[in-house]
């Protein structure tokens, strides 16, 4: 199936931000572009408003002036939905509303032609749902792009139960002639990319509710170590704290109320609060003029020691040898069996995090996670109140020496980065078993609409048979809430793997 000729129209229904950007895609592929909004007057400010971004891209050279002014000219503001009755595609804008959806694309499908195919951009709601109230529900599909539209390439093309093949094979055609990465989905809560990223978001909350380090920390800690472009807190004060908590809200209660994405009581009282983020000058953190921007605690320098004893594989973290050695520290290596450990000159244990915690233990002081040990420039260590501060200075200044800076942080299982990693591996893979969508696609949406350096599965991949399995037990174990609990997933592809390993 082609994607939809560039000569015939495509209409947009609703004309906030994600209906300007979407026309706006459509204009720049080359198709005459209706705009229609039940508020009088909008649809022809809408259109104004599409025509100073494409001034402004002649501007910055980035468009010439000919192919803008055939652009406006292909753009027309529709009074009433009879003049989209031409229309090859229309893509719905509006509330998220059920009814509202189901109302419009009622009055839609007594309009358009039959090879009309009919698209909602929903981010939160069933794509089945709202074809339910259709006469022809197999020409309905859901096309969920990523604000801004006309910057981010990803496009999660959705097939509800009732979805012709033919259709969602045309809407992924139709958005890739577009530019778009386009990604081919099952309608289940969340799709892709609004489903997997919720521990990103959780984690981080659940860090901070445990009074294991505060927002700034936090943050750090995941773009410095994790390799992600934003951390969780700034990233929801950008999105707005109530669009953020209502959708996962929304996934939430789609799932019958799972601990795997129960919300984050902190946000809600932030919502309740009025405290936004950016949009209201306050969120996580002050956006008042003149508000200092909080800092990440950093450690104070500390004496490196002058030898480790490596026990056994380092396994994730198996590039801190080399570097160790780089770093002019001497390196007493002991082949045994005995998991992810150095031990520090104090007698004390270095321990990559396992999903368990130092109270645990005798003198030890756990290390987070990093998507790259020699590119991070930041690594969380914790300690437990009986950790000896020896051990804990010793730690210190072992990462100083390999030139990072160093966060001590609270307690707290699976620490920051590692249990991140772990929970977005066992929801991808979890997805993959539920037929929400291919490995691929699933690695490709993530890390194209939310910026991940590398797909969770990927990511999985590369750190090894039993890494998430166990730290999600240990996790498990230390919070029986089921929260942690390993998807079968993960248990068979961990199972899986073994078995290749052993032939």
């Amino acid at each position: 199936m082609t994607a939809i000729d560039q000569s015939r129209t495509v209409a947009v229904v609703g004309t906030g931000t994600m209906g300007q950007g979407i026309a706006q895609v459509a204009l720049a592929a080359g198709h005459p572009v209706r705009l229609y909004d039940a508020f009088p007057g909008r649809a022809g400010e809408a259109a104004d408003a599409i025509g100073a971004r494409l001034d402004r891209l002649v501007e910055k050279g980035r468009m010439d002036a000919p192919e803008r002014d055939a652009a406006r000219a292909r753009l027309r503001p529709a009074v009433g939905l009879g003049e989209l009755a031409d229309a090859a595609l229309v893509v719905e804008a509006v509330l998220e509303q059920l009814s509202v959806k189901q109302e419009l694309f009622t009055a839609l499908e007594e309009i358009v032609a039959d090879d009309c195919l009919l698209a909602t951009n929903t981010s939160s709601l069933s794509v089945t749902a709202v074809a339910g109230a259709l006469r022809h529900p197999g020409r309905f599909v859901g096309l969920h792009f990523f604000n801004p539209a006309p910057l981010l390439p990803l496009v999660e093309v959705v097939s509800g139960n009732a979805t012709d093949e033919a259709t969602a094979t045309r809407a992924w055609a139709t958005a890739a002639a577009w530019g778009k990465t386009p990604v081919r989905c099952a309608d289940l809560p969340g799709f892709i990319v609004n489903r997997i990223a919720r521990p990103f978001y959780a984690e981080a909350f659940a860090v901070y509710e445990e009074q294991g380090a505060d927002p700034a920390t936090i943050d750090a800690v995941l773009r410095e170590s994790g390799g992600f472009r934003m951390g969780p807190f700034e990233l929801t004060d950008l999105i707005g704290q109530d669009v953020n908590e209502a959708v996962t809200r929304s996934v939430w209660e789609s799932f019958f109320h799972s601990p795997k994405f129960l919300p984050s009581l902190a946000q809600r009282r932030l919502v309740e609060s009025r405290r936004l983020g950016r949009k209201s000058g306050h969120g996580w953190f002050s956006y008042a003029e003149g508000a200092p921007k909080p800092a990440p605690h950093t450690a104070e320098p500390a004496e490196a020691p002058e030898y480790v004893v490596i026990e056994g594989d380092l396994g994730p973290a198996g590039e801190l040898t080399a570097m160790i050695r780089e770093a002019g520290i001497e390196v007493r290596q002991k082949d045994e069996d005995r998991g992810t450990r150095l031990v520090l000159p104090s007698g004390g244990q270095l321990v990559l995090a396992d999903g368990q915690t130092s109270v645990e233990f005798r003198d030890v002081v756990y290390f987070d996670l990093a998507l790259d040990y020699r590119a991070a420039t930041r690594i969380a260590l914790s300690a437990a109140d009986h950790t000896g501060d020896d051990t804990l200075a010793q730690a210190t200044g072992l990462f100083q020496a390999l030139g990072k800076q160093v966060s001590v942080i609270g307690d707290v299982p699976g620490m920051i980065v590692a249990r991140t990693v772990a929970m977005l591996a066992d929801l991808a893979l979890d997805a993959v078993a539920k037929g929400v969508a291919t490995k691929e696609d699933i690695d490709t949406a993530m890390r194209l609409g939310v910026n991940y350096p590398l797909g969770p599965i990927e990511w999985n991949d590369s750190l090894g048979r039993d890494w998430a399995w166990e730290l999600l037990q240990n996790l498990h174990e230390s919070v029986p809430t089921g929260r942690y609990a390993r998807s079968l997933a993960l248990h068979q592809w961990s199972y899986a793997t073994s078995q290749e390993d052993a032939s």
